[in-house]
């Protein structure tokens, strides 16, 4: 069965968001609509559905045109077998000790590295993303350093990948939280594939905000690859929860949103350890004063 994507822009939120509302009683009825904010600093909203028909050109001009939004690019989509592709396209990643793979791959794990297993169908932070992979550089260079983290956090953990690879190193127990509980489930399934029950804690919560969290500070290490908006708000909460000496290891910002967001955790408290760009995409690994 054939897939259609029509996908516009607009310059603001609230009419992006109208605009896909609007697009929910199309006829035919898309399958799903999106709406995402641009991470390249340009201010612009994708707003974008899936039909199972080909949509009505004639609808979709009428909408853009009454949303304020660019003309819809209209386009089918081949039928992929989508974790087929990703199993033959997402090699292993090496960062440092660490050696990101999925089960397809599982006889290239080398002797004497650190394995953590994600599966193809949970693609997003198998390591291959800039984000990721700068991250557990960062964790394997403070290893290195000679810094063992004792009370470690993983906030907006995703898969997860990053707790688990503090706690394949360390011996401490890592909390690792999501605002998102389908991304909780997500983390908990890969916890179990890498035999790391009791070790690392899934928790559902928006930033710190859960008890288990709070008992747990003062952190010697925190984890944040998220988005620049939140971590810049995360900042202050970061500022109380990381002890005096502890570190903040922080992605999610294309390049040139890095000096915005450690200006914000300046003003808390850090200083610039290390900064690794990888590609558009930059790691902070921060120290509290």
């Amino acid at each position: 069965m054939p897939t259609f994507t029509a996908i516009t822009t607009l310059n603001a939120e609230a009419p992006a968001y109208a605009l896909s509302e609007a697009m929910e009683n199309m006829t035919p009825e898309p399958t799903g609509v999106g709406v995402f904010e641009m991470e390249d600093g340009s201010g612009l909203w994708e707003v974008g559905g899936y039909f199972v028909e080909a949509p009505d050109d004639v609808e979709l001009t009428l909408l853009a045109q009454a949303f304020g939004a660019k003309t819809f690019i209209v386009s089918e989509l081949p039928e992929i077998d989508w974790v087929a592709k990703v199993k033959r396209d997402l090699s292993p990643v090496e960062a440092g000790r660490f050696f990101v793979y999925g089960s397809h791959d599982a006889e290239k794990l080398p002797q004497g590295r650190v394995g953590l297993l994600i599966e193809a169908a949970m693609a997003f932070g198998t390591g291959h993303h800039g984000t990721t992979l700068g991250c557990l550089r960062a964790l394997d260079r403070l290893d290195t350093a000679g810094f063992k983290g004792q009370r470690v956090a993983d906030i907006g953990c995703g898969t997860a990948v990053l707790a688990m690879g503090a706690a394949k190193i360390w011996p401490e127990p890592v909390l690792a939280s999501d605002i998102d509980a389908i991304a909780v489930e997500v983390a908990q399934a890969n916890v179990t594939a890498n035999a790391l029950d009791g070790r690392v804690t899934c928790l559902e919560a928006t930033g710190f905000d859960h008890p288990d969290l709070t008992a747990a500070a003062p952190f010697d290490l925190v984890f944040a690859n998220i988005l620049m908006g939140p971590l810049i708000a995360l900042a202050p909460d970061m500022g109380r929860m990381v002890g005096q000496g502890g570190y903040a290891i922080l992605s999610g910002l294309l390049v040139e949103q890095a000096d915005t967001v450690l200006a914000a955790y300046t003003e808390n408290g850090f200083s610039l350890h290390h900064r690794e760009d990888i590609g558009d995409w930059a790691t902070l690994t921060l120290s509290r004063n």
